[in-house]
């Protein structure tokens, strides 16, 4: 009996995943009547299925067929019409079609993509994209895009992903391969999946398996969370032993023009830099004067790619390049003046941090240079950052997985960058509170190390006033800020100094009773670990400590009616500790908040302690002083 019901239930699932499939423009009325998604209320778009069969030709070129159909449900979802294909290298599209279903007043109506409007942008030497939008796209439509992808290289096999942004209703994947090219097969998901076996493989290959999700939710993106792709629900198809160690891609990149080969090029007037450079008398003095001419002379166009785009001889003239050629170029003034400095590649946070395991291009998008202190030390040096300096490692490197390349000596390690000396943020408030429930007075923040830099890029991104409106303010429309200043914006050894007056109508005040809580300016906004769960690991880059004092004068007529505890607590494991001091000092309430972080990277199986241990200091920070009438 239980061999039956197996049966069934396998027959059901099949016939399930059929019917969720049907044939290229042909959809069911059920769907484009639909509403909302079944299984993730709130969703703006669901993707009703994406398939794909992926297998070798006798040529041993990899074809895959492609087929995603997408419901929209509003007008915000309508943004899923705009498609984005990208590829590189050997890879091209043999075929690309669309089109968008729309009923109307009971009268399926389909609407064909114009081929004439497919369209192919260049994004570097070696990335391009084919982007189109679907036309006749509105609230209730269902569109749908089918294509043929392939690649010569024969080990480039494409990774899957089931799941996206939207939720997914169904996603299958049948992969076929070749006898001559192995993989390992890295699976990374948190749910079942519906199907997963072998199947009957096609000509030229020796064998074939499908994998199959159903109703996946969309990823959420979450706090102090790694890349997306890291995170998603996915297979990967890593190559057995072509790229058996990472000594053979430092090796390739050597050898590449677009790498090694530019690494003794000659630069415009580079004579007149290198004497400059070999007149000063120390290392330090040669590193900072040559880090600080590049970083000054070319711009970073906002690119990171592992490679040079058009050479670091045309960046250096026209004073614009990628990140990896505003470093090679710094390497290469490094070299000349006497210093001995090695290279470094790696995958950015954004992009996906490299994996030890797996060697291989594909998560490297940028280099940067290293300098050794002595035997045990060095300096990590990257020039396409605004703020960075030569001897501080760019905050955003730390913790990742890295590459080092020693031209001069083709040597070659992994390493992963660790700063364990915390940044330092101090918020001194002194204000007073009149009769009438306002706060008024001033706020000096100082910011110290990776907190400076990171509130320069914000500032520099969002401008003054935005800035005011999101960072200091908090998102806290209430606050009135007046005579803002920013201080120390050009020393590299100053602290950041953010000066303000500020006035707060406080909530909650009445005729007899003034509430108000002490968390203002405190630079840790709202708590960001609310939800029950997580899916990613939490990366907060870097170390940091929190300093918060305040002082606030009392108005004339009150009295304390309660007054929050001095405390302390601590995380379980002790890598994050909050304390606060509060008392009374002639006619001034005195708060001291201290808050400091001993570890930077937490396992998403340590997000129950840490949500705890975040609420509970929330509710600290946020309890209210509360003044009485006499």
């Amino acid at each position: 009996m239980k061999s039956l019901y197996f049966l069934l239930l396998i027959s059901f699932v099949s016939f399930n995943a059929v019917a969720q499939v049907s044939s290229y423009g042909v959809v069911d009325t059920a769907d484009l009547k639909m509403t909302s998604c079944s299984f993730e209320k709130g969703a703006n778009a669901m993707v009703l299925f994406d398939v794909a069969e992926i297998g070798y030709k006798y040529s041993g070129n990899i074809l895959m067929e492609r087929r995603k159909r997408i419901k929209i449900f509003n007008e915000k979802g309508a943004s899923e019409a705009n498609i984005r294909l990208d590829f590189w290298g050997n890879e091209s599209f043999k075929s690309i079609e669309a089109v968008t279903i729309n009923l109307l007043n009971n009268k399926i109506e389909k609407t064909v993509l114009d081929p004439k409007l497919i369209y192919t942008e260049k994004i570097d030497k070696h990335h391009k994209a084919k982007v189109f939008t679907l036309p006749a796209v509105k609230s209730g439509s269902v569109i749908e895009i089918k294509y043929i992808w392939q690649t010569n290289a024969p080990l480039n096999y494409p990774n899957w992903a089931f799941q996206g942004l939207i939720p997914t209703r169904y996603s299958e994947l049948q992969a076929g391969f070749d006898s001559r090219y192995r993989f390992n097969i890295i699976k990374k998901n948190n749910q079942k999946f519906t199907i997963d076996t072998a199947v009957k493989a096609g000509s030229y290959m020796a064998g074939a398996h499908k994998w199959a999700m159903a109703n996946i939710n969309s990823f959420r993106l979450e706090p102090y969370m790694h890349s997306i792709e890291d995170n998603l629900q996915s297979i990967y198809f890593k190559p057995v032993r072509i790229f058996g160690f990472w000594g053979f891609i430092a090796n390739e990149l050597l050898t590449s023009p677009e790498f090694g080969g530019q690494l003794n090029l000659n630069l415009d007037k580079e004579a007149e830099i290198i004497e400059n450079a070999k007149s000063l008398k120390t290392n330090n003095e040669k590193m900072a004067y040559l880090f600080n001419t590049v970083k000054h002379t070319v711009k970073w166009n906002e690119e990171n790619f592992c490679f040079s785009d058009k050479g670091i001889q045309r960046a250096w003239l026209n004073k614009r390049g990628n990140s990896t050629e505003i470093n090679l170029i710094l390497y290469h003034f490094l070299k000349l003046s006497g210093i001995n400095p090695s290279l470094i590649v790696l995958g950015t946070r954004d992009h996906g941090e490299i994996e030890l395991d797996n060697p291989g291009f594909t998560r490297l998008n940028k280099t940067v240079v290293q300098v050794p202190i002595d035997s045990l030390n060095y300096y990590v040096l990257d020039a396409s950052g605004k703020y960075n300096v030569f001897n501080e490692t760019p905050y955003e490197l730390l913790g990742l997985n890295m590459l080092t390349i020693n031209p001069k000596t083709k040597e070659s390690a992994t390493i992963r960058l660790q700063n364990g000396m915390p940044s330092q943020e101090a918020v001194f408030v002194n204000a007073e509170v009149d009769a009438t429930g306002r706060l008024a007075g001033n706020t000096q923040i100082s910011s110290w190390d990776y907190k400076r830099i990171d509130k320069l890029f914000i500032y520099d991104k969002l401008g003054e006033k935005e800035y005011i409106n999101n960072s200091v303010k908090g998102g806290n429309t209430k606050i009135d800020i007046s005579t803002f200043k920013l201080e120390n914006i050009e020393s590299d050894t100053l602290p950041l100094r953010e000066d303000f007056n500020f006035k707060l109508d406080l909530p909650g005040s009445d005729e007899k009773y003034i509430y108000f809580s002490p968390n203002l300016f405190t630079g840790i906004g709202v708590n960001p670990f609310i939800n029950e769960s997580r899916f990613s690991d939490i990366d907060f880059v870097y170390l940091n400590n929190y300093l918060i004092n305040g002082r606030y004068k009392l108005p004339k007529g009150y009295k304390i009616d309660a007054l929050p505890k001095s405390i302390t607590i601590v995380m379980p494991d002790n890598t994050i500790s909050f304390k606060r001091i509060v008392g009374e000092m002639e006619g001034h309430i005195i708060v001291n908040y201290a808050i400091k972080f001993k570890k930077a990277r937490y396992s998403k199986d340590e997000y129950p302690i840490l949500r705890e241990f975040y609420k509970k200091m929330y509710e600290m920070l946020d309890e209210q002083i509360v003044l009485k009438k006499e």
